[in-house]
This record gives C-alpha cells, structure tokens and sequence, in this order.
C-alpha cells in the first residue's frame, strides 16, 4: 500500500492498510484532445482508524458507498451515499473511520476539469460534500472495475470512461439516467415534471403517482427500482442542487428557499446545511470569495 495513489501507505501500521484495488488511465489521443478525462480510480473498505490521504494534483472524488467518515483537514462528516470534492493540491487531508467504510475515489484530470467540476457542484479551492445518487455510485463501480482491469485495449477504455464520465455529470443535473438501462415512459414522465419548473413545485408521493398513472405502492417501487432511492429524496437532492446554482446566481437565502418549495426560510437553511454540509449564507460567502 505504500505505492497506493489514494493513501500514504508508509504513515500506516501495517495492520491498517486499507484493502482496496486501485488503477491509472492514461487516456488516448480523443481523450486528452477533449481536454477532459478521468487520471485514477479505487475503492476501499477502510476499518476503524485514520487514514492519511496523499496531496493531488488533479481534483479527487471521494464517495461514501456504505458506512460514514470524517474528512480530518475540514471536519467534514460523508455519510452513506454523499461525497466529497477536494480540489487539486490539497493539504493534509485524511479519512477518519469510527467503525468502517467503503469508498469508491477517482481523480478528474485535464484543462475542462475544473469547468467539470463546478458543474458538478464543487467550488474552487474549497473541499466541498454533497449528495451521491446511486445512479452516480453505480457509475462510479464501473468507472473503477474499468480502470483497474488489466489488458491492451486502451483506446477502448478511454471511450467507455469517457461515456461513464459525463453519464456522472448528467446523472447530477438530474436528467434521467436509469441505473441498468434506460428509465421507463412512466418514471420519465415524472422526472421531467420535477425539472419543467425548476423543482419549484414539491410533488407529495400521491402527486407523482397520478402523474405515473400507477398506484402509489406500485410506483414508489418502481422508481426505487429504477432510479435507485425513493421518489422524494430524490427531489430533495434535485431542489437542494437547484438551490446551490441560485445562491451563486445571487439570490438571498429566502428567495431561494422560495425557488426551490420551501417558504420557510429555517427549515430550507437547515435541510440545506443536513445535505451540503454548510448553512446557505456561509455557500453564498464562499462563493463570493473564490
């Protein structure tokens, strides 16, 4: 594990290494003229313990699939299913575990990958969490069973990674990406009415169904099934995304809370600092200052 990409291996005890399995892509000539593609690629199952995690040079990825942590440098807590973004060259950063985790990390090179990023949610010099869909953990597994197998067919790599990349990024802006295939006529119908207004509306489970014609039993496992998480905290992580793109627009914490259903000023602050992991006033600081 000293050769690890992610870890510092050597300020371990060698009975917490970290089992994991990791790879580096070097992508091919489509790949690097894109000016956009993935650079490395792991995951771990990490044990009760610290984990010092190396300096990058490239933005890293770091998504929680089952269990929680601390990010030590910002005291950041990634539960299952949220992420954090650290930027390039960050400091003294490290993974503290209570009980156990499982992560999947890639790393994000190229001249568009900070532009990528911000898509994605992240501010610049800033180490930043958020929700992980499971569409994008889904993603994430083949991104990483893509980049550690072994073999000649680089350039064939290089596409699918490109493919898996952006499937990351549409996944994010909440277009509807099926997690094995694509979404059904009936549960696109109801991802496409949540995005029509901007997830201004707060559609209750009995609202979804009648748009799905399904009774509601039948369609809150369907779009489990399909989607990969309930029907409502999917909208909730789609209003609190929508909510992160106004407060950069300039918009107060009331008029957002406004934008995206949520009159209430208090409980949009405080669902917002549960998901993001901030209060929407210290976001709209952060971003001022970048």
């Amino acid at each position: 594990m000293s050769n690890s990409f992610l870890f510092h291996g050597t300020q371990l005890q060698p009975e917490k290494l970290p089992v994991s399995v990791e790879g580096v892509h070097e992508p091919d000539a489509l790949a690097s003229a894109s000016g956009l593609w993935i650079s490395s690629a792991g995951s771990a199952m990490l044990t009760k313990g610290q984990y010092p995690l190396k300096r990058q040079d490239d933005w890293l990825i770091i998504m929680c699939q089952n269990g929680s942590f601390h990010l030590t440098n910002n005291d950041l807590r990634i539960r299952n299913r949220e992420c954090c973004m650290l930027p390039a060259k960050t400091e003294q950063a490290a993974i503290q575990v209570e009980q156990e985790a499982r992560i999947i990390w890639m790393t994000i090179s190229g001249s568009l990958s900070d532009e990528f990023m911000r898509l994605m949610g992240a501010l610049p010099h800033r180490v930043m969490k958020q929700g992980a869909l499971p569409s994008q953990l889904k993603l994430s597994k083949h991104i990483v069973q893509a980049i550690v197998r072994t073999g000649s067919a680089r350039e064939a790599s290089s596409a699918q990674l490109q493919q898996l990349l952006w499937g990351l990024l549409a996944s994010h802006s909440g277009q509807p990406v099926a997690m094995d295939a694509v979404l059904s006529h009936e549960i696109s119908k109801v991802i496409d009415a949540m995005r029509k207004n901007q997830y201004k509306d707060s559609f209750s489970l009995n609202d979804m169904a009648n748009l799905s014609r399904m009774p509601v039993e039948t369609f809150r496992k369907r779009f489990v099934s399909e989607v990969g998480m309930p029907p409502q905290s999917y909208q909730l992580f789609c209003k609190m995304e929508r909510a992160k793109t106004l407060l950069k627009d300039g918009l107060t914490v009331r008029q957002t809370g406004v934008e995206v259903g949520m009159d209430d000023p208090y409980h949009f602050s405080k669902t917002f600092k549960n998901i993001v992991g901030m209060s929407p006033s210290h976001y709209t600081k952060t971003t001022i200052q970048q």
